[in-house]
């Protein structure tokens, strides 16, 4: 007979993303991820078999809490100028621990390159995923003439995805708020009509 589990998965495996945010995959250890969690390297086997099996998972939660957030964000407004404007103020009030961190998505894609096509296929799938949420709000924005049609949609969402990516970068090698603004609202304001 097994014993049954005592331990919730999804907040273990909300701690485990925490723990590879802050230290990335491979300076993550088991003893990391046991003391974060207060459960036995085991019973995380038992689970989640290993190490890179956790990282997927932490990478699929990451995405998808990320893109609910951004939907969330976007609700809340009721023209696309206003969804972009929250998504501006969103990305500019991120938690200052947060921005130190960067973005988990960005800095696995530093920290693997294209070496793991599992890991790989998670952050272009969230990458687009953002793109493409993107993409709707400006494809709006454009008909309602809120909007720039020098460039097409597709191209302006890539330019934003981007722009935000790269804050975070910015963000988690130190550059101070003033910088990160100047970059977020010179990308914004690129769309606006």
């Amino acid at each position: 007979m097994t014993r049954p589990r005592e331990f919730d998965i999804d907040q273990v495996l909300f701690q485990i993303m925490e723990v590879f945010w802050s230290k990335g995959f491979r300076s993550t250890s088991f003893e990391d991820l046991t003391k974060k969690t207060k459960v036995k390297k085991q019973s995380l086997y038992g689970v989640f078999e290993d190490k890179r099996t956790l990282f997927l998972k932490a990478l699929v939660l990451y995405r998808n809490h990320n893109l609910q957030n951004l939907q969330e964000i976007m609700a809340r407004a009721d023209s696309p100028a206003g969804k972009i404007e929250a998504i501006l103020h969103a990305s500019l009030c991120a938690d200052s621990e947060d921005a130190r961190r960067g973005c988990l998505m960005v800095n696995t894609a530093l920290e693997f390159g294209v070496s793991d096509l599992e890991v790989t296929k998670q952050v272009e799938g969230m990458h687009n995923d953002v793109q493409l949420a993107l993409e709707e709000v400006i494809e709006e924005g454009q008909a309602a003439e809120q909007f720039t049609t020098k460039f097409t949609s597709t191209e302006l969402a890539l330019h934003l995805s981007n722009a935000l990516q790269g804050v975070r970068v910015l963000q988690k090698s130190g550059a101070d708020h003033q910088q990160t603004e100047a970059v977020l609202r010179t990308a914004f304001g690129l769309i606006m009509q």
